[in-house]
C-alpha cells in the first residue's frame, strides 16, 4: 500500500533510467532520462533539431572544429580546446579519452601542412575565411629554411611546408606604407592629435543624443583632414572636395583610416595617443544608426601581404626557395662586417631576383619588394618582441635548477605577503609557474598580428555593442571579443602542452572591468618587451661593465662576482616579477592568465628601490616606456 501511494506521488521509479526525486538524490543523475516537454513550442530553445546539432566529426562543443578527442565517458567529440577547457578539474578530469587519430591524419593530408591545431574561422568583414595556427617551432623552420647540409638535403615536402608556412603567415602581414601614404598618415595623425573625440563621446549627461554626437565629430575630423590635404596639395584638394561631399570621397577616408591602423601594427612603438581615438571612432561609426546619418561607411579591409598577391594571382612568390633568403633577418652579433656584408649583398640578390622572376601585368617589381620588405618587416617585430622571452627561458634556465635550490640565493621560493607576494609557491613550483608564463607571452607574441587582427574584427564588429561603464579605471567601453578569446585559447592549449602541468589560474580575462575590450587586451600583451628587453640589455652589458676595474671592483665588492649579479637580477624578478602582486584590490591580479603581466608591471614600477638598480643605470637604461 505504502509502494502504491509513493507511486502514485511520483517518487518512487519505476526503473533506473525514469526521471523521479530518488534516482537524482541518488547520485544516478547521469543515467536519468529527462521526459520529453510538453506543448513546447516549436522551434523553441528546449527542442533540439537537426540543424542545431554539431554536424558530423566536428566539436560538440564549438561546432566550427574538426574533433580529434572522443572523451569515452561523455561519448562526445571535442576539439583539443574545448576538450581541455571542459575536463580541466573536478571529476571530469579523470574522464577516459581516445585520440581520433585517423580524422587528425586526413586533416593533416587536406591541409597540406605539419601543423595539428585547430583551425578558427576569421572574416575581413563578416565572411568566413579558413585560418591555421601553426605549431612548428621557429627552430623547425629555420632548419628547413637555412642553409644546413640537412637543409639542402630535404625533400619536396618539406619545402612545401615552407612554402604553406609563409603563404598562412602573410595573411596577417600588413603591407608595409609607401612614402605617398606616409604623407598622408601624418595628415591623419595631426587631425586625431586636435580632435576631442572621447572626451565628447564617452561622457555622461550631455546634450545631444548620442549618435548626433558621434555624427557630428566624424565629419568634423573629416573635415580637418580635408582642409590638410586642400593645404598639402591644393590641385588634389579641390578635385576631392569641390562638392563638399563626405559620402563621395568614401574611398579616400577609407584609405586614410585604414593606413593609420595599418601603420599601428607595423609599429607598436607609433600612435601611442591617437589609436585608442581612431579605433573608437570607427568602432562608433559601424553603428548602423550612425551609417545612415553618414551615408558611408567609415572602416576597409586591412591591405596585408596576402590580399595583394592573392588579388594578382601571384601567391607562388611566398613559396618560392628564395622567399626565406630574401625576408631573413640579418644579426650583427658577434660577426664580422665581411660576413654581416656578405648576408645583405645575398639578400638583395634574392629580392631583385624574385621581383624579375614574378613580375607581371598587374603586379610591378616595387610592388613585389614592398611585400618581401612587408615579410621581413614581421620578422624583425619578432626579434625584438619575442626573442626577449626566449632569452629569459635559457636564462631561468642556466642560473636556476627545475626542482632543487642550493642555497637561498638560488631559491625562488615566495610566501603570500613577503615582500608584497599574493602567492605562495615552494622552488619548484615557482620555477614551473615562471617557465609557463614566459612560454605564453612567448607564443601570444609570435601570433601577435593574428590576435591584432582579431581583435580588430572583435572590436568592429556590427554585432557586438559596447557599454559604458566604470571599471575603477575611469568610464571605459566593456565589449565582449569572442575571436580574440578564441584565439587565445588555442595559444593558451598549445603553451599548456608544451610545458607539461600548468600551476595557478588558466582564467583569460575578456570583456570585464579587468581587460574591457580587445583594444585594451592588445595594449596590454604589446607592452611584453617593454618589460622584457631593458632587463636583457642589461644583463648582457654587465660583463662589458666589468672590463672596467672600478666598476668591477664595486659588482664584486657589493654582489660578489658578474655572474652573482646576474643571478640577484634575475632572482628577484622571477620571484616579485610573477608573485600575484599588482592589483588594486585583493579579488583582481593573482595568478590568472592577466594577472601575470600585472604583476611584472608592478616588479617594473619599483626598480628604483632595489640594490641592483644603480647597475641598470650604468648599463643605460632610461626606463620600461621604449626607449633605451
Amino acid at each position: 500500500m505504502a509502494q502504491e501511494n509513493d507511486l502514485a506521488n511520483g517518487e518512487k521509479s519505476a526503473g533506473p533510467s525514469t526521471f523521479s526525486l530518488d534516482n537524482i538524490l541518488d547520485g544516478d543523475d547521469e543515467n536519468v532520462d529527462l521526459p520529453p516537454l510538453k506543448d513546447a513550442p516549436e522551434g523553441s530553445a528546449d527542442e533540439e533539431t537537426a540543424e542545431g546539432a554539431a554536424a558530423h566529426g566536428f566539436c560538440i562543443e564549438c561546432e566550427d572544429q574538426p574533433a580529434q578527442v572522443l572523451c569515452e565517458t561523455c561519448g562526445d567529440e571535442y576539439c583539443e580546446v574545448c576538450f581541455t577547457a571542459q575536463h580541466r578539474k573536478g571529476t571530469r578530469k579523470r574522464h577516459a579519452t581516445r585520440p581520433l587519430s585517423g580524422r587528425n591524419k586526413r586533416a593533416k593530408l587536406q591541409n597540406g601542412t605539419a601543423t595539428s591545431a585547430p583551425a578558427t574561422n576569421v572574416t575581413k568583414n563578416g565572411g568566413a575565411e579558413s585560418m591555421q595556427v601553426d605549431e612548428d617551432s621557429d627552430e623547425e623552420l629555420e632548419n628547413a629554411v637555412g642553409n644546413t647540409p640537412s637543409a639542402k638535403a630535404s625533400s619536396a615536402e618539406n619545402e612545401s611546408t615552407v612554402g604553406e608556412w609563409f603563404v598562412d603567415r602573410s595573411k596577417f602581414i600588413p603591407l608595409r606604407l609607401s612614402l605617398r601614404e606616409r604623407k598622408y598618415l601624418r595628415l591623419l595623425e595631426a587631425a586625431l592629435n586636435v580632435s576631442e573625440y572621447t572626451d565628447k563621446i564617452d561622457t555622461l549627461g550631455f546634450g545631444l543624443s548620442k549618435t548626433k554626437r558621434i555624427v557630428h565629430q566624424i565629419r568634423e575630423l573629416c573635415a580637418i583632414m580635408s582642409g590638410l590635404v586642400m593645404s598639402a596639395d591644393y590641385k588634389q584638394g579641390q578635385e576631392l572636395f569641390a562638392d563638399r561631399d563626405f559620402a563621395a570621397n568614401e574611398e579616400f577616408f577609407q584609405q586614410i583610416f585604414e593606413l593609420g591602423r595599418r601603420h599601428k601594427i607595423m609599429s607598436p612603438d607609433k600612435m601611442r595617443a591617437t589609436y585608442g581615438k581612431l579605433m573608437y571612432l570607427l568602432q562608433d561609426s559601424q553603428s548602423p544608426e550612425v551609417k545612415d546619418m553618414l551615408n558611408f561607411t567609415c572602416v576597409k579591409p586591412i591591405e596585408t601581404v596576402y590580399s595583394i598577391l592573392e588579388e594578382c594571382d601571384a601567391l607562388d612568390l611566398l613559396r618560392d626557395d628564395l622567399v626565406s633568403v630574401a625576408t631573413k633577418e640579418i644579426y650583427a652579433e658577434g660577426r664580422s662586417r665581411r660576413e654581416i656584408q656578405k648576408d645583405i649583398k645575398s639578400k638583395e640578390r634574392a629580392i631583385e631576383e624574385l621581383a624579375a622572376r614574378h613580375e607581371r601585368r598587374n603586379l610591378s617589381q616595387e610592388q613585389i619588394r614592398q611585400c618581401l620588405y612587408s615579410i621581413g618587416d614581421n620578422h624583425a617585430f619578432l626579434r625584438v618582441n619575442r626573442d626577449p622571452c626566449d632569452k629569459m627561458i635559457a636564462n631561468l634556465k642556466k642560473y636556476f635548477h627545475p626542482t632543487d635550490a642550493k642555497d637561498s640565493k638560488s631559491s625562488l621560493a615566495i610566501k603570500s605577503g613577503k615582500g608584497g607576494a599574493r602567492l605562495t609557491h615552494d622552488h619548484s613550483k615557482q620555477y614551473a609557474y615562471v617557465i609557463q608564463s614566459l612560454t605564453l607571452w612567448r607564443e601570444v607574441l609570435h601570433d601577435m598580428f593574428h590576435l591584432w587582427s582579431l581583435a580588430e574584427q572583435d572590436l568592429l564588429s556590427e554585432n557586438v555593442p559596447y557599454r559604458l561603464r566604470d571599471t575603477g579605471q575611469g568610464l571605459n567601453r566593456v565589449q565582449a571579443a569572442p575571436k580574440t578569446a578564441r584565439m587565445m585559447q588555442v595559444i593558451l592549449n598549445r603553451a599548456q602542452r608544451s610545458v607539461g602541468s600548468w600551476v595557478g589560474s588558466s582564467v583569460i580575462h575578456m570583456g570585464d572591468h579587468n581587460v574591457p575590450n580587445s583594444l585594451m587586451f592588445i595594449d596590454k600583451y604589446s607592452q611584453i618587451y617593454r618589460i622584457l628587453l631593458p632587463i636583457c640589455n642589461t644583463l648582457s652589458q654587465i660583463p662589458k661593465l666589468a672590463e672596467n676595474p672600478a666598476l668591477r671592483s664595486y659588482i664584486e665588492d657589493d654582489f660578489g662576482s658578474v655572474e652573482s649579479c646576474c643571478r640577484e637580477i634575475l632572482q628577484d624578478f622571477f620571484r616579485h616579477g610573477f608573485d600575484g602582486s599588482g592589483a588594486g584590490n585583493y579579488f583582481d591580479a593573482g595568478s590568472c592568465i592577466d594577472g601575470r603581466l600585472t604583476s611584472a608591471w608592478n616588479w617594473c614600477s619599483s626598480l628604483e628601490k632595489k640594490r641592483f638598480f644603480p647597475v641598470f643605470l650604468l648599463t643605460g637604461f632610461i626606463g620600461f616606456d621604449g626607449e633605451w
